[in-house]
Parts: structure tokens; C-alpha cells; sequence
């Protein structure tokens, strides 16, 4: 056991009991543990597994390569509906957890399967988002925003494009444009702080 991860389960303020549960299992099918992108992060060969993901409403396992695993028992969930590669199982009580051991301990083992097979993430050509018009508007209003936003690299780009698209009324995405940019100009992607 690793004691990052020990204390990072000890400090969270929920799901301690499930994240424990989760721990256990990955445990037990041989993986090791660490601290990464400030969760505990299962490992094999120090290869990225699963991490274990506490949120507001639910506690998550993630699987890096969730997309390559035929999830026989229908247990994962795509992260998002742009989401390509990881795929999540999640829980909102210990016992869920419990109850799932064996299904949870079958896909950690396929998850393993897959990570020594070598298998990869077939390269799909991105297609470039669309800007919307608001935004193709404020370019031309504002060379310095246009050259800043086209400074930024394609995945920061692309994540602002979802998110002013995501606006059903004309209004809210050019308020959204407004208020992002200073975010923009420092080079940052619509996740970033």
C-alpha cells in the first residue's frame, strides 16, 4: 500500500469507504498504487490501469483504456459524449461496490489483458470543430483575441469551440466568448485555472 494513497483516502471528505472498497479490489488483482494527476492511479509495469475518481455526486473507477474492454457485464460508462478513450464504472454506495466485486474484478483483469497485449487507440484523423459565427465575429473585431485563440494548441482550441457551441442562444455564446477571454489570452483551455 502505497501512504500517498493512504492519506489522500484518509483526507477526502466523501466516499472514503468506497474509494477503500475500489483499493482493495485493484489490490487484489495485483496492481500497484500511486499518487498521479492528484488521484490513486493503479499501475502495472508502470503503466497506467485505472484511477480512482471521488466526485460530488458519485465515486468513479477509470479505466485508461475503457474503450478497448467489451465490458461484458455493461458495467462502464463513456466520461463525456466526446470522450474517445477512458470509460468509467460509478458508485454512489459501498454496497454497490460489494456487490459488484467480481465484475469489477473481471474488468480489472481484461484492463490488464489489454495493457499487455499492447493493444493502442486506433488514430482517428480529428476533424477540426466549427466556430461558431459569434466567434468567427469577434475575430474580426478583435485581431489580438483572433491571433491569441489561434495560439493556443489544438486541444485548448477545440475545448473552447464545445464550449461556446455547447450555448443554444446566439446571446449566451458571445457572453461566454466575453467572459473567456482573459483565460484565452493567458493560454489556457476552458478546464484550466
Amino acid at each position: 500500500m502505497n501512504s500517498k494513497v493512504s492519506i489522500f483516502i484518509s483526507e477526502s471528505k466523501q466516499w472514503r469507504a468506497e474509494m477503500e472498497a475500489l483499493r482493495s479490489i485493484l489490490l487484489d488483482c495485483g496492481l500497484e498504487e500511486e499518487v498521479k494527476w492528484s488521484k490513486p492511479c493503479y499501475t502495472l509495469a508502470g503503466k497506467n490501469i485505472a484511477v480512482i475518481q471521488p466526485f460530488k455526486d458519485y465515486c468513479a473507477l477509470l479505466f485508461m483504456k475503457g474503450y478497448l474492454l467489451k465490458d461484458k457485464d455493461n458495467i462502464l460508462v463513456k466520461t463525456s459524449e466526446n470522450t474517445r478513450v477512458g470509460r468509467q464504472a460509478r458508485f454512489t454506495e459501498v454496497q454497490d461496490i460489494y456487490d459488484s466485486v467480481n465484475k469489477l474484478s473481471s474488468i480489472i483483469r481484461e484492463a490488464i489483458e489489454v495493457e499487455n497485449s499492447g493493444k493502442k487507440e486506433e488514430k482517428i484523423e480529428k476533424s477540426k470543430p466549427e466556430f461558431t459565427k459569434e466567434l468567427t465575429e469577434e475575430f474580426e473585431k478583435d485581431l489580438l483575441f483572433d491571433k491569441a485563440f489561434k495560439a493556443l494548441t489544438p486541444g485548448r482550441q477545440r475545448s473552447w469551440i464545445f464550449y461556446f457551441a455547447s450555448a443554444k442562444q446566439s446571446s449566451t455564446r458571445i457572453s461566454r466568448i466575453e467572459k473567456s477571454k482573459k483565460k484565452i489570452f493567458e493560454g489556457k483551455g476552458y478546464n484550466e485555472y
